[in-house]
């Protein structure tokens, strides 16, 4: 149900004050308020004889379409409500009095959808009545509904129609006509196939939660809807797959021939394309660019395609939805020459906060060569010691301490479910995984030194996150300070060498964390093993003394780290969960001694 909560409940003061924030974000632009029009100031028009491009249609798909407003793009927008076209009144306003009086004539871009073209088309005959020359440019590049379902309506428009205003930008901004740049526009809609993907509709704001609670129970878990619509329109299929197994059907109705219901654009193995994966809006940045790498990776592989640019990000939302689309378009020679090709017209520079293509022509055509990269680590000799240890009991040892750690995963990771984010079990049983692989496929030799040195490489390499860098600083000062205990002749490594090495680690751990023992941290159940084996020598006793410092954890509260920003009272039902791992690893490590 997070899907149904906003921080604007109102579905008005939503689109009003997300349109006036467009205008803050980039000062070049006036908001009209009564019409809901965003438009460049006149000031900011070099070139007012220009051909204007202007775009439009329902709110709820940002950035599209007002912050495309802007030098090299659109010259104005006309916006709805959320997912409902602007009115012909809204359009005609725009189209008469919020465009430079010189202007040559103006593109209108629409995506294909009835109230969209209707609404644009009066305000486009209306204009065409008082002597202006316009000319509108449908956008319809969505593959879902094939020729079958889609009818007479056709496809409909989808995120391709930030590639078709970027272009029409771009060419009116370089000083084109109207028929070249309608012309154009066209001919890229004719290239271009676009569907999307989503896991879930989503919700307006000012619905009711009932609706959000009927579109969950209509999808279902575990399935995701091919061929979506912007405005919760259902798509042609649910399917359960995993993200290979998505990319693949999408692809097949972009791209597969043999589909006749679906074959809008014929792209043929080795031709050049333009890439471009659309958020939804509540996709993460992180699965997105998984999900670039999926598609580029079947695009080469399954249909010799190499796109020229691959863009990414969200460029026409809808709300939140937890979706993408796949939008390519197969490049073509505009017919206009030199400067003028759809590469370069995408490649122009554009002065609107909604294009978000950053990187420069001559960085994607450059050859970049193959980087051989290794690691450091990989060519450092390991300096060996003097020092004895035997191999087999050092081997028993930490196995016996790994595994007793990897069985708690499950309850260390309750424990921080409850008092943290949930990472530190997965944290620890990685390492501990780790390091069990190298103690089962390598020779453990008789110097402790190496195996140390390796083991720390295997923590850093694994665990990430704080207690990562707690382990790894704690490890690399032992490693130092067992070396520190060398000397000229074979000498074995005796317990009090261990608990005098282990005890100045502890100091300098205290140079990077002020955390001591009553911090509700790993240091409860460290420090009181280390003080225990420093006095002792005996490592079962250190081991108890480790496992009472974590249990007295339970109703701590926590002084560093990030239980203290969680709040409640979920430190009184569970020990520190790092505490309570380190101390299940000791316990087993003395077990085994």
């Amino acid at each position: 149900m997070a899907a149904a909560k906003h921080y604007i409940d109102d579905p008005t003061n939503a689109v009003l004050s997300g349109l006036r924030g467009v205008t803050l974000t980039n000062p070049s632009l006036v908001f009209d308020e009564k019409n809901k029009i965003i438009y460049r100031h006149p000031s900011s028009i070099a070139s007012p004889k220009n051909v204007s491009v202007v775009c439009g249609g329902g709110s709820g798909h940002e950035p599209g379409f007002a912050a495309f407003v802007g030098q090299g793009a659109l010259t104005a927008c006309v916006a709805g409500t959320i997912f409902a076209s602007p009115s012909a009144q809204q359009i005609r306003t725009c189209l008469s009095q919020r465009l430079p009086a010189e202007t040559e004539g103006v593109v209108v871009v629409v995506t294909n959808y009835t109230g969209d073209v209707l609404n644009f088309g009066m305000g486009i005959e209306k204009a065409r009545a008082m002597g202006k020359k316009v000319e509108m440019v449908v956008v319809a590049d969505d593959v879902g509904v094939g020729r079958a379902k889609g009818g007479k309506v056709g496809r409909r428009g989808l995120s391709g129609t930030a590639l078709v205003v970027k272009i029409c930008g771009a060419l009116a901004e370089a000083g084109a006509s109207v028929d070249d740049c309608a012309k154009v526009g066209r001919l890229v809609v004719d290239n271009l196939v676009s569907v999307g993907a989503s896991l879930s509709r989503v919700h307006v704001p000012g619905r009711s939660l009932e609706e959000a609670k009927e579109e969950e129970e209509r999808l279902g878990p575990g399935l995701v809807e091919i061929g979506m619509g912007i405005h919760n329109e259902p798509g042609c299929e649910k399917v359960k797959t995993d993200l290979p197994g998505l990319v693949k059907i999408m692809l097949a109705q972009m791209l597969d021939q043999n589909d006749k219901d679906r074959a809008y654009v014929k792209i043929e193995r080795g031709e050049n394309t333009v890439l471009l994966v659309n958020n939804f809006g509540g996709t993460s940045n992180l699965e997105l660019s998984g999900v670039v790498t999926e598609i580029v990776s079947q695009l080469g592989r399954d249909y010799g395609l190499k796109p020229r640019r691959v863009i990414s990000g969200t460029f026409f939302g809808s709300l939140n939805g937890p979706g993408f689309i796949i939008s390519v378009l197969r490049l073509i020679d505009t017919g206009l020459g030199s400067v003028k090709s759809i590469l370069e017209l995408l490649d122009a520079p554009a002065e609107a906060t909604g294009w978000s293509a950053s990187v420069k022509p001559d960085t994607w055509e450059k050859e970049y060569g193959q980087v051989n990269a290794t690691d450091d680590d990989d060519k450092v000799d390991l300096k060996s010691s003097n020092l004895r240890v035997d191999p087999s009991m050092l081997k028993s040892s930490l196995k016996s301490g790994l595994n007793k750690l990897i069985a708690s995963e499950a309850e260390v990771t309750r424990y921080d479910s409850i008092v943290g984010d949930g990472d530190c079990g997965i944290g620890l049983k990685r390492g501990a995984e780790g390091i069990i692989r190298f103690l089962d496929e390598d020779e453990i030799p008789a110097d402790p030194l190496i195996s140390l040195t390796k083991i720390v490489g295997i923590v850093e390499a694994t665990m990430d996150g704080t207690s990562g860098a707690l382990y790894a600083i704690f490890l690399n000062s032992l490693a130092a300070n067992v070396r520190k205990q060398d000397s000229a002749t074979t000498t074995d490594l005796t317990p009090s060498m261990w608990a005098q090495a282990l005890d100045d680690s502890l100091r300098a751990l205290g140079v990077y964390t002020p955390a001591q023992p009553g911090d509700r941290t790993l240091m409860d159940a460290l420090v009181p093993f280390v003080e225990t084996l420093k006095a002792t020598g005996n490592t079962k006793q250190a081991a108890q003394a480790a496992k009472r410092g974590a249990e007295n954890t339970m109703g701590m509260k926590a002084s560093l780290g990030r239980s203290v920003y969680v709040g409640g009272e979920g430190h009184t039902k569970v020990p520190d969960p790092g505490a309570h791992g380190l101390s299940q690893f000791l316990t087993g490590l003395a077990e085994a001694l």
